[in-house]
């Protein structure tokens, strides 16, 4: 079921998308890629009515799900006029369907932002047992803000059922994420630092040259899908990475990038290669990096990323492995080197899409850690929850979304098709948490 109603425009947010903005809006037109689709497993019986509500109460709080997107001859725009309610489906299983089957199609489809920026199905496993997957446009969004809007939809879901009202205030509009830069990436020197960025990024690739997946199948990328598969760490192994990732003097984000290389370069390793230079995309949560820092009530999309290159030799240890990405990623965060592509996002986004064959990416790992957010709304409770961010335009390069909900880490693993078989996707997604479990053994 599907509701299209026009939404009342409660604030007025029109303004010029910024440039991170313009490359999320760009991606989303090859097949939704670097949206964002969040999925939860909830116990209990869910009313329809309620949850189309719950969807209008949480799209009149935030300014950015009152937006929708329109190109002028010079711009791209966020306007308020006239953006349609979170259209909602209710969708039941068959033979030949089941949720993942549903999120994959999520991840292969665009948003049709001159509408609306969100879209939200409901899977109806039983008749207490559903999942709630929401698909969100990554201009307004993060990992971090779609998980946090599901336990917002869901807590005013819990008070509707009560009959209570969730008449509440409109959030102010935060500033776009270039406005809320350090003032030394902003303006001319911002740009110089953009540009200082992209000419780096060609050296590091020639200098390193790191290997990617090989190629499967090479189509046009209209032809390419966001393969996925979907994997989770059991709660005695998540709680016994955690505590030797302390041990070993690195972070749960470095050792999820160490099984990812490592992965990777047991598929594509030869007899004849001694050492493989890999590299790593990991993405960072910019929040609590801002002056000031931004809450997490506010949606947004308020991350970058850090790369970092290592070279594999026949005899690294994962704990070495593991603690030379933690190493470059807080050496990048020192020298605050998740700014420099911001604000000129667009522009390096362009370059990559014309050299398609030169994205200098072996994995990304996006991983947002431990999920601070209420289990039991009401009637309702949360089983599990993750979320996936779509890939089809870049080739070759293997990516995982993670989160620890209930003390289980969660995975969705994700590659572009047929560039990468599904066959192919599975047995990487095998091998990361084959590793993760002999090293906690």
């Amino acid at each position: 079921m599907e509701r299209r109603e026009k939404i009342i425009n409660f604030m007025n947010n029109n303004r010029v998308l910024s440039t991170t903005e313009q490359a999320m809006e760009l991606l989303n037109r090859y097949n939704g890629s670097f949206n964002i689709v969040t999925i939860a497993r909830i116990k209990g019986k869910i009313s329809e009515e309620f949850l189309r509500k719950a969807l209008d109460g949480v799209q009149r709080i935030h300014p950015l799900l009152n937006c929708r997107i329109i190109e002028t001859p010079n711009d791209l725009k966020f306007i308020t006029d006239e953006t349609e309610k979170i259209p909602l489906s209710v969708v039941y299983p068959s033979q030949k369907e089941n949720w993942q089957n549903v999120v994959k199609e999520e991840l292969n489809k665009t948003i049709d932002s001159s509408k609306v920026l969100v879209r939200c199905i409901l899977y109806k496993n039983s008749e207490t047992d559903y999942y709630l997957i929401t698909t969100i446009h990554h201009a307004i969004s993060d990992g971090l803000s779609s998980i946090n809007l599901q336990a917002e939809i869901l807590k005013y879901y819990q008070a509707i059922a009560l009959g209570n009202s969730i008449d509440v205030d409109c959030l102010a509009s935060i500033p776009p994420l270039q406005k809320l830069l350090p003032k030394s990436m902003q303006g001319n020197k911002g740009v110089i630092k953009g540009q200082w960025f992209l000419l780096k990024s060609k050296f590091k690739m020639l200098l390193h040259q790191p290997k990617q997946l090989n190629l499967e199948k090479t189509v046009s990328p209209e032809f390419r899908s966001s393969g996925m598969t979907h994997r989770f760490l059991e709660k005695h192994l998540t709680q016994k990475l955690i505590q030797l990732c302390r041990q070993e003097n690195t972070t749960v984000q470095g050792a999820l990038c160490a099984a990812m290389l490592l992965a990777v370069t047991h598929k594509i390793k030869t007899e004849k290669a001694k050492k493989i230079n890999v590299s790593c995309n990991s993405y960072v949560d910019l929040r609590r990096r801002l002056k000031p820092p931004i809450s997490e009530k506010y949606m947004g999309i308020l991350a970058s990323f850090i790369t970092s290159f290592h070279q594999i030799k026949p005899q690294m240890s994962f704990w070495e492995l593991s603690r030379d990405v933690t190493q470059n990623i807080e050496l990048g965060l020192k020298r605050k080197q998740m700014f420099q592509p911001l604000i000129m996002f667009r522009t390096i986004l362009e370059y990559y899409l014309q050299k398609n064959e030169q994205f200098p990416i072996t994995v990304a790992v996006t991983n947002i850690g431990r999920v601070n957010i209420p289990a039991t709304y009401g009637n309702l409770e949360i089983e599990e929850i993750s979320f996936a961010l779509s890939n089809s335009i870049f080739e070759k390069v293997f990516t995982v979304a993670a989160a620890t909900f209930n003390d289980k880490m969660l995975l969705n693993f994700i590659a572009s098709k047929p560039s990468v078989s599904q066959d192919t996707i599975e047995v990487l997604a095998d091998d990361v948490i084959d590793c993760l479990e002999v090293v906690c053994q």
